[in-house]
């Protein structure tokens, strides 16, 4: 690729998809089921050189999924309620939310095609806990039972923020570069229990609770139990997406010049 070709491929915006819920909204006059997404996570990639489409729940089978994300240059599968333990296979705690079953299927789905297709993907709070469980591990239900006490979630929209580090010589650790650290607001009162296949830890909290994990056989498989959206100056994990999706971007575009180079010497 030239110097030319180089510029255009870091000029591109790519295309992030975002999942969302489906939650009953009031606008003007109207109190409607509506998909539903905060804006800090559409700032939070737009900051760093994204284009965001929300992903509402729906159903998919395996080949819808995969023309879904056949569009798409990236996929963040981003917080929300409590995934259904009957997933993994245990009785719902008695502090667990509601399951919301559309919403698990449909990211299930998705993550699957996302893997299979090696599209970068980034996991935030309950997208960590589901792509740990749709690769075969389970939650701890209810942190409080393990720690004594709420500070993983507070309540009432306050998140607790933490100092976290991850570890060097990991893909989150070569996105983050010389400072291994970082702000983490908290609030997620399930966590990942036992670490799927394929899945390492990256990151602890002094309890012993995961707070990170990635998929080394993918190209940028990364997922992070905190809210890096509710941090304005640090966007360093939606950069590195957003630079990976370019990068395959490029890739792709290399592979077709490749090809249409050997048809027309065929």
């Amino acid at each position: 690729m030239n110097d030319s070709e180089l510029s255009a491929a870091e000029a591109v915006r790519p295309v992030i998809g975002i999942t969302s819920y489906l939650e009953q909204a009031q606008t003007g006059v109207w109190d409607v089921r509506a998909s539903f997404l905060p804006e800090v996570y559409i700032r939070a990639v737009t900051d760093a050189g994204g284009t965001v489409v929300v992903l509402p729940p729906q159903a998919v089978d395996a080949q819808a999924a995969k023309r879904i994300l056949a569009s798409l240059d990236g996929l963040i599968v981003a917080g929300g309620a409590d995934v259904d333990p009957r997933r993994y296979g245990q009785q719902a705690h008695e502090k667990t939310g509601a399951p919301r079953e559309d919403r698990d299927a449909f990211e299930d789905a998705l993550i699957r095609a996302a893997l299979d297709a090696d599209l970068p993907f980034l996991g935030i709070c309950r997208g960590a806990q589901m792509l740990n469980v749709t690769l075969g591990g389970d939650l701890i239900q209810h942190l409080p039972d393990e720690v004594g006490d709420e500070r993983y979630q507070l309540g009432a929209a306050r998140f607790n923020e933490i100092e976290v580090s991850v570890e060097p010589g990991t893909k989150i650790a070569e996105v983050y570069g010389d400072d291994l650290s970082a702000k983490a607001p908290l609030y997620h009162h399930q966590a990942i229990g036992e670490v799927a296949t394929g899945l390492v830890v990256t990151s602890r909290t002094e309890d012993g609770i995961i707070e990170a994990v990635e998929r080394p056989d993918s190209t940028f498989c990364l997922a992070v139990q905190w809210h890096p959206e509710e941090h304005e100056k640090d966007r360093r994990l939606f950069a590195g997406l957003v630079e990976a999706a370019r990068a395959r971007i490029a890739a792709a575009g290399v592979d077709r010049d490749a090809a249409r180079n050997v048809k027309e010497h065929a």
